[in-house]
């Protein structure tokens, strides 16, 4: 189980007086600063799907897919920033086994505790007290830093889509960095 804060005497909680990062100002700012043309946001004018439960929570299967460049030791590291495979996890691994490669954001945290990108100690503790009836016997990790839209849809969410149909999972979480 991962330490709390508390338990951590170099991790003081509190909270920040600053306003929340403005991403894509600030993606824009870097981009005019560099001389680079306008970033191009992915746009998606259409409604997400959704599809609600069909049953309680309690008795649904969980399966977890993370976008933080997770992998577990032993499996090669994702390797560039449009790298569009994906790990597949085994949901019983062990989270000292876990390990991260991403260009896109501070790892330090995610490599002290994979928790924070890929929650399955925490899943695993919503399994043992009920609130959640199971895990998919995989999870998948994927390295989000994929630039083209047409080649992650086409082949990083195409190879989700497909191994999670195989699972037949009743939730599907999606775990962003």
């Amino acid at each position: 189980m991962a330490s709390s804060s508390s338990d951590r005497p170099d991790v003081v909680s509190g909270r920040s007086d600053l306003p929340p990062a403005d991403y894509i100002e600030e993606t824009r700012r870097l981009y005019d600063s560099l001389g680079y043309d306008a970033y191009r946001w992915a746009e998606r004018p259409e409604t997400a799907p959704w599809t609600p439960l069909t049953k309680p929570l309690s008795e649904s299967r969980v399966l977890l897919i993370g976008s933080g460049g997770l992998y577990r030791h032993g499996q090669i590291a994702f390797h560039t920033r449009d790298d569009t495979s994906i790990r597949v996890i085994p949901s019983d691994v062990d989270t000292a086994e876990l390990r991260t490669a991403h260009f896109a954001y501070d790892q330090a945290d995610a490599r002290t505790d994979p928790n924070c990108v890929f929650p399955l100690d925490r899943l695993r503790e919503l399994v043992d007290d009920g609130t959640i009836g199971g895990l998919c016997e995989e999870a998948y990790g994927f390295m989000g830093g994929i630039y083209s839209i047409r080649r992650m849809e086409a082949e990083t969410a195409a190879l989700l889509e497909e191994r999670c149909r195989a699972q037949e999972p009743d939730v599907v979480l999606l775990v962003p960095v």
